[in-house]
């Protein structure tokens, strides 16, 4: 399903505790760095994933190089890529087993075609939001604990 409003995103933050971070950085001030961190600070354990990065260990998980390498139960895949990267991914999320229960795009992040994929596999979907703003906002206004 593709979840809209703040109360299915809130939703999806209270539920998952593992995130998989497709696009992690290691640069402290890129927004694929601090994001995850933040989430991170916030209780959530974060899988990085980014070929790029490979032997490097981040929030004391080392990088993988696909979503497929993951050997564990994902319950949120947070994305850090440009929409038209997007359909290059798909099958990767497909492959993810367990699937993730849901997908998340990242502010300014919006692929309709990939969404429409993902929610006909059964993964919620959200677009185009930032996790972080949105963690945040969501304690301060009590719709997260």
């Amino acid at each position: 399903m593709i979840l809209t409003g703040d109360q299915a995103a809130a939703e999806v933050l209270a539920r998952s505790r593992v995130v998989a971070v497709l696009g992690a950085q290691l640069e402290s001030a890129l927004p694929a760095h601090y994001v995850p961190d933040y989430l991170h600070r916030n209780g959530y354990r974060i899988l990085p994933v980014n070929p790029i990065h490979l032997g490097h260990t981040l929030w004391g998980e080392p990088f993988r190089a696909h979503l497929t390498d993951l050997a564990e139960p994902v319950d949120l895949v947070d994305v850090f890529r440009r929409p038209d990267a997007l359909d290059d991914h798909l099958a990767d999320f497909l492959a993810m087993q367990p699937p993730p229960r849901t997908v998340w795009f990242q502010l300014g992040i919006r692929n309709d075609r990939v969404a429409a994929a993902l929610a006909a596999a059964g993964i919620d979907v959200v677009q185009d939001r930032c996790t972080k703003a949105d963690h945040a906002r969501f304690r301060h206004s009590g719709l997260l604990p």
